[in-house]
């Protein structure tokens, strides 16, 4: 993927950028849509968002392949001549599926109506683009631009239209439809999709709360079914229900972070060794040969993300990091995850042994030379379930594409971004 790919941000010329260089966006970053948080407890405003003209719909649904795993793909919907750009739908293509006014209820109206038995079709707020919308007036008819109070622009949302119970037919019915347009959902996994920069944010914020929502359907205080409100970013744990009795449940009546979406903090870091001539990278059993990327994991509870760096790379490596310097972040929604990029530097001496006996995670560990790591960025670069690009040599070392951070925390090594800048 060329450099182009990667989100891009305006000049900057301030003293921090001075200071500690330019910001790294990477993929699934860059988001276009104001996503109005504040306004997703507002039904007036999310009703008259799905209702206008110009609102889009990005469709999502789990391939037949992944059936064993429903949540596996997720895959959204693209054009047949183009994958590398979302396809979008209109409210007429979803209205069958939804309803007229799927987002016209407050939620105290949806919690006091709740009832179990009715199967409810998620509707995910994403957000209104607000680019180009200057100087254009909302005639109603679809040729102007949707306003509520100051904020303009296109709305939009996701929708995922996996067959399931009793609209099944209707979403089948759906798919039909778009395949007779050209339309079709993406077939390869979506972790290795190429799509622009912007379009990868937008179905990165889809996918991550539609996912949440699918694996969130029962309360984690009381185990009962709970509903979705605020266009999908909140679930409540209603106190009566049409299809019987509700027992008491602790999450009612105070804020509880059991209703709101998950974001698991992971690190990730390229390790230097001690005079920074080269860099350790791991390789788990079932990846491709000779393809190794840097060490992850997860933070746990209180504990910074430098210390979890540390204790990450130890456990993994048995190799004992000293300073870590923060490099940038990626979200990761396959399903909840922030990336934190880090690069740290090993102690001297015994500090880079490499012990593989702490943690069964990896098969291998080993520290590379920088100029290998920078000929493998050149030429061996590709997403797990893909070979190995054109020009690549046989055994050499290979490592993840462009779109993960691990490729970015690399070059960043390989370029110097850790060497202080003389002054």
């Amino acid at each position: 993927m060329p450099p182009s790919s990667l989100p891009s941000l305006p000049p900057d010329a301030s003293p921090l950028t001075q200071k500690f260089g330019p910001e790294t966006a990477n993929y699934f970053s860059g988001n276009p849509l104001n996503r109005l948080s504040f306004l997703r407890d507002d039904h007036t405003f999310l009703h008259a968002a799905f209702g206008h003209p110009s609102a889009r719909f990005l469709l999502l649904r789990t391939l037949l392949q992944d059936a064993r795993n429903n949540l596996a793909s997720l895959a959204p919907l693209v054009s047949a001549n183009d994958t590398d750009r979302l396809a979008y739908v209109g409210r007429e293509d979803v209205v069958p599926l939804v309803g007229e006014a799927p987002l016209a209820k407050s939620e105290e109206e949806l919690v006091r109506e709740y009832d179990s038995r009715e199967e409810q079709v998620l509707v995910v707020f994403l957000g209104v683009d607000e680019r180009g919308v200057e100087g254009k007036k909302d005639d109603g008819e679809g040729g102007g631009v949707f306003q509520y109070k100051e904020f303009r622009g296109v709305p939009y949302f996701a929708i995922d239209v996996t067959p399931r119970g009793k609209t099944a037919a209707v979403a089948e019915g759906i798919v039909e439809k778009l395949k007779e347009r050209g339309l079709l959902f993406y077939e390869h996994s979506p972790r290795h999709m190429g799509l622009e920069p912007g379009e990868a944010a937008i179905y990165g914020h889809a996918r991550a709360l539609i996912d949440w929502n699918l694996r969130t359907p029962y309360c984690a205080q009381c185990g009962q079914p709970t509903l979705s409100v605020h266009g999908g970013a909140k679930r409540v744990c209603p106190p009566t229900d049409k299809a019987g009795p509700r027992r008491d449940c602790g999450s009612r009546g105070t804020v509880s972070n059991h209703s709101f979406p998950r974001t698991d903090p992971t690190i990730i870091v390229a390790v230097l060794n001690a005079d920074g001539t080269r860099v350790l990278l791991g390789r788990q059993r079932r990846w491709p040969k000779d393809w190794y990327s840097t060490l992850a994991g997860f933070q746990e509870p209180c504990e910074s993300i430098e210390e979890a760096v540390r204790r990450e790379v130890w456990e993994e490596s048995g190799v004992r990091v000293g300073r870590v310097v923060l490099h940038s972040s990626q979200p990761w929604p396959f399903p909840a995850s922030l990336m934190i990029g880090a690069v740290a530097q090993a102690l001297p001496g015994d500090g880079e042994n490499i012990y593989l006996g702490h943690d069964a995670e990896l098969e291998s560990a080993k520290w590379f030379p920088l100029e290998e790591v920078r000929e493998a960025l050149l030429r061996g670069t590709s997403g797990l379930g893909e070979g190995p690009p054109k020009g690549y040599v046989e055994g050499s070392l290979r490592l993840p594409p462009q779109t993960a951070i691990a490729n970015r925390l690399l070059t960043a090594v390989v370029e110097g971004w850790w060497i202080p800048a003389k002054m």
